[in-house]
């Protein structure tokens, strides 16, 4: 028992440099743990956050300005904090390896992989990230300034891989661009409301008016206009007592004036206007009476916008020509319908109704059936809306529209069809237009 070797050198033990090398490998750890919070602080940081941050700062006090110059170049950054966490952890490795190969001779190598692997997994990955992960932008803005301090440093390296990378990349068939892969602001707030919505953090009413607001840009005036065939107008030969007796009736302020033919639009009356004319040349004792008076005289000059014009560029049209009514053209000039400011504010904060107004967005309940009975003119669009389906409007406006895009042909009263995960049945039909729907999910 007596020669027995002892399990640890005694010798390596109270060697003072032994304890040196094992508090050199703490320390490495400690670094190792603060490149790998600082990966995942800065790549899950959100630049909205970070811009809110900075905004808020005095002098760039918190590096919130710092983490977001630094996410300007997302590949030089991962770069430069993956080259300095892997030498960290190499070199961590390899003075552990001959840390316990001094003191327990060859079986130090596998005891030295275990107790490194277990060291690494905890205190310099699963901890340092799981901290920084809930709290990405606070963490970013601490540790911006020293990261790039260090990523500087290591540029000229970081290039040199960068180079390396997009070579046998290119060799392999693919080619890196620059923020090819970056999402959209655009993108990126959607998707946000559609998890906070899915989530419950985000109402339906919210989601539905932000990401109302956001797709303004994509839409066109033609995809919520009213179409020509609702459209009511004045004729300009009519006599002034029809005129004024359907502007009372009417429950629009404006209207089109047209003469001869309804193709051709000489201007559009405000009620207001029509009303002070009338008022002239009726009151008073010299008033020259409803005879004097010209519907062309009171009309305003036609505002003709193309059905291609963007809903968002419309609205800023409107805002500065001080209008909210406009007509809409196709490419050969032909009336294709009419559209208002009121229009492109339902798109955000839904259906808008007065009292003169018959609301035409009714609640939709479903039969025992568990159809939907819906009017063929709805918009593909606000069915998504209230039912939370989702319907691809791409090809049509309309739900009618969207059937005989399918169907390829104007189909009959009975008719049903099955497509994108629906049944369609037409319900009624005058003319050529499907007036009524049954719809219902398979």
């Amino acid at each position: 028992m007596d020669n027995e070797t002892p399990i640890i050198d005694p010798t390596a033990l109270a060697d003072p440099t032994t304890w040196i090398i094992a508090g050199v490998i703490l320390l490495l750890l400690l670094v190792s743990g603060f490149f790998s919070g600082s990966e995942t602080a800065l790549t899950a940081a959100s630049r909205g956050k970070l811009r809110s941050l900075a905004d808020k700062q005095k002098s760039g006090a918190n590096g919130a300005q710092a983490a977001l110059d630094l996410k300007e170049d997302s590949e030089r950054l991962i770069g430069g904090i993956l080259l300095g966490n892997n030498l960290v952890n190499i070199l961590a490795t390899s003075l552990a390896t001959a840390l316990f190969t001094t003191l327990l001779g060859e079986g130090g190598i596998a005891v030295a992989t275990l107790v490194m692997t277990a060291l690494v997994l905890i205190f310099a990955e699963v901890l340092p990230k799981t901290y920084a992960i809930n709290n990405p932008e606070t963490s970013a803005a601490r540790i911006a300034r020293p990261i790039g301090f260090i990523v500087t440093i290591m540029a000229p390296v970081v290039a040199i891989v960068r180079v390396i990378v997009r070579g046998v990349l290119r060799l392999l068939g693919t080619r890196i661009e620059a923020g090819a892969n970056m999402l959209s602001v655009h993108e990126e707030i959607m998707g946000a409301l559609s998890i906070g919505h899915q989530e419950g953090s985000v109402e339906k009413e919210q989601r539905d008016r932000l990401l109302g607001a956001l797709d303004l840009h994509e839409r066109t005036v033609e995809e919520i206009m009213l179409h020509r065939s609702g459209i009511e107008m004045i004729d300009s030969d009519a006599s002034p007592e029809v005129i004024l007796s359907q502007a009372l009736r009417s429950p629009h302020t404006r209207l089109p004036v047209f003469k001869d033919d309804q193709e051709n639009i000489v201007g559009v009356v405000h009620a207001k206007d029509l009303l002070r004319v009338i008022d002239q040349l009726t009151r008073g004792d010299n008033a020259p009476g409803l005879s004097g008076f010209n519907i062309t005289d009171v009309a305003m000059e036609p505002y003709f916008v193309p059905e291609t014009t963007t809903l968002d560029d419309q609205m800023r049209q409107f805002l500065r020509r001080h209008t909210h009514f406009a007509l809409v053209v196709d490419e050969y000039g032909a009336l294709k319908g009419l559209i208002t400011l009121e229009d492109i504010l339902e798109e955000i904060v839904g259906e808008i109704t007065d009292e003169f107004d018959t609301p035409d967005a009714p609640v939709l309940k479903a039969d025992e059936a568990g159809n939907f009975t819906i009017d063929g003119a709805m918009t593909i669009r606000d069915l998504n809306r209230v039912t939370e389906w989702a319907l691809p409007d791409e090809e049509a406006n309309t739900v009618a529209g969207l059937v005989i895009h399918e169907a390829q042909t104007i189909p009959l009263p009975g008719q049903c069809f099955a497509f994108h995960g629906f049944r369609f049945e037409v319900a009624e039909r005058v003319q050529n237009r499907l007036t009524k729907l049954k719809i219902r999910r398979l």
